[in-house]
């Protein structure tokens, strides 16, 4: 169902619209995901697995997965977690791997006439807190920025985190998230910048340094004198028996459900994972009006914040330390979880299994980054952990092997979102800078930049990151 009162959000719907789906009435609001009218009205499964028939549904809700692959207006293969609803939309499962015999054909036009090249000083790719930020800070310097973002809206994960931020007034302290996407929207020079969105990268050419993009169902060619890679991570999944069930979600996923489309994801969750994120989206379900049942954390202890952990806590939810997921069950959607306890060697005790009644699971486990554009490109990568898995080598100054691609933000090595600012505001002034481009204040702000990074750093919870960061530069 959709919610109908939240203590922070207030939440803006198109008109209500009615879709089919399998051939049954409902009824939604244009605009919102077809996965989200999906789910308000009840429906979980959303597609079968080829081989064995098996339910699958929501998990990522930002386009990344098959799990939402289904059929609209007789296409197969749309992934409705981004796919937009419309009035008298048809949507219908999908089984197995959709006929392409019988949909609509949907070609790709070409703009420029087919053979034109927009030229940019620099593109930036992702619009979320570390895009935004670079493309300020290039703009600053003087050059001029495409921001290329995939999603209807700038912000990336901001725009559902409803959380205050800690750290400096620089760095937004006591703002909440979807706050600062609007405050860094508004920073973006709007005569120096190109935003494009609902704009996939599809490739980078090196031959001929050109970015193919393809923009609401036109092909278009991109030539940026240099390039920022700012496209963020994907949530990890977790190995259990039944993982796959419906009603078994990235974390994120839920949050976008939530804070976004203003849908609820479920009645009962267990949230798996006590970093920032588990404990951050724990209360914001509860805020929802949602029941959390518990927290697990596979560590010895809690990874996230105090400060977050004593919210939940607070509010009588239990958070299990060494303890993980033994399997889920249900039929065709998540019924119900059970966990046991784990050893200090990370192995299950026999006979502390605790059976919990749930509809929702949430995994909240970690991150990776989104690196294929840098894979492509030919940057040098390396696998490192404590980053969140293969993360790009790169200078000080956020450039990769690749002389003219720059990375920031969770593509450059998972971290919070203040350092994503921080990062992209560096890779933005080095990338202007390299071109020639200076407003008199690069050494300064580089400085600057460079010293806010190892202050947000400085901390034992990132410890890790300091190892990692160790094996990159």
């Amino acid at each position: 169902m959709h919610i109908k009162e939240h203590p922070i959000l207030a939440f803006k719907r198109g008109r209500r619209v009615e879709f089919f789906f399998d051939g049954k009435k409902m009824w939604g609001y244009e605009g919102e995901p077809i996965a989200a009218a999906l789910h308000a009205n009840g429906v979980r499964v959303l597609r079968r697995s080829i081989k064995l028939n098996r339910p699958r549904g929501f998990y990522c809700a930002i386009g990344n997965c098959s799990s939402c692959l289904m059929k609209v207006n007789g296409e197969p293969n749309v992934r409705v977690c981004v796919e937009r609803l419309e009035e008298g939309m048809v949507v219908g499962t999908q089984m197995a791997k959709g006929d392409l015999s019988r949909a609509k054909a949907n070609p790709i036009s070409s703009s420029g006439g087919g053979s034109g090249i927009r030229k940019t000083d620099i593109a930036v790719i992702g619009g979320g807190p570390a895009g935004l930020s670079a493309a300020i800070s290039a703009n600053q310097m003087g050059a001029k920025v495409t921001l290329l973002d995939r999603n209807s809206r700038i912000g990336g994960q901001l725009i559902k985190q409803t959380h205050m931020f800690f750290g400096s007034e620089k760095q937004y302290a006591f703002i909440r998230g979807i706050d600062i996407a609007d405050i860094l929207a508004d920073k973006l020079d709007k005569e120096m910048t190109d935003v494009m969105l609902n704009a996939t990268v599809l490739g980078y050419y090196r031959e001929d340094g050109v970015l193919g993009v393809e923009e609401n169902n036109r092909f278009t060619k991109i030539k940026p004198e240099r390039i920022i890679v700012a496209t963020g991570a994907s949530e990890k999944v977790l190995a259990f028996p039944n993982n796959d069930l419906p009603g078994i979600y990235g974390a994120g996923a839920a949050q976008t459900l939530m804070n976004e489309h203003g849908v609820v994801p479920g009645n009962n969750v267990l949230m798996v994972g006590a970093g920032n994120i588990g404990l951050i989206v724990s209360y914001q379900l509860m805020q929802a009006g949602i029941n959390v049942k518990a927290i697990i954390e596979a560590a010895s202890k809690i990874g996230g914040y105090w400060v977050h952990a004593s919210k939940v806590r607070r509010l009588g939810v239990p958070i299990y330390t060494s303890y993980t997921v033994k399997k889920a069950d249900g039929r065709e959607s998540l019924e119900r979880v059970t966990i046991w306890q784990l050893d200090k060697n990370w192995q299950p005790l026999k006979g502390t299994e605790i059976d919990l009644n749930v509809d929702v699971m949430c995994i909240a486990v970690g991150l990776s980054p989104l690196a294929e554009l840098l894979w492509q490109a030919g940057c040098q990568m390396k696998y490192i952990p404590e980053l969140g898995g293969h993360t790009p080598l790169r200078g000080e100054d956020m450039q990769t092997t690749v002389k003219g691609i720059y990375v920031a933000g969770d593509v450059a090595g998972v971290e919070e979102a203040s350092s994503a600012m921080v990062e992209g505001s560096l890779a933005g002034l080095c990338a202007a800078k390299s071109l020639g481009y200076d407003n008199g204040r690069f050494k300064e702000l580089r400085e600057e930049a460079i010293n806010e990074l190892m202050n947000l750093r400085s901390g034992p919870v990132s410890e890790g990151m300091r190892k990692g960061l160790e094996q990159l530069i």
